[in-house]
């Protein structure tokens, strides 16, 4: 599937801070969510639904509050 990114709008996770390892989502985009490497802006994007996206980031929240 070939996916229009065009007009995404990209940001920075504020977890990344200023360490190499960050990533960017684009929210703006209707009925998906793409992530990609920062550091790789012209590499491969992960394109999640709304739905995937929300319970992947519920569940790295749950991860973390559990440490």
């Amino acid at each position: 599937m070939n996916t229009d990114l065009t007009g995404a709008v990209w940001k920075k996770s504020s977890y990344s801070g200023d360490n190499s390892q960050c990533v960017e989502v684009a929210h703006n985009l209707p009925g998906i969510v793409p992530v990609r490497d920062s550091k790789a802006p012209e590499g491969p994007v992960l394109v999640f639904s709304p739905a995937s996206f929300s319970a992947f980031v519920h569940a790295i929240r749950e991860t973390r509050q559990s440490s």
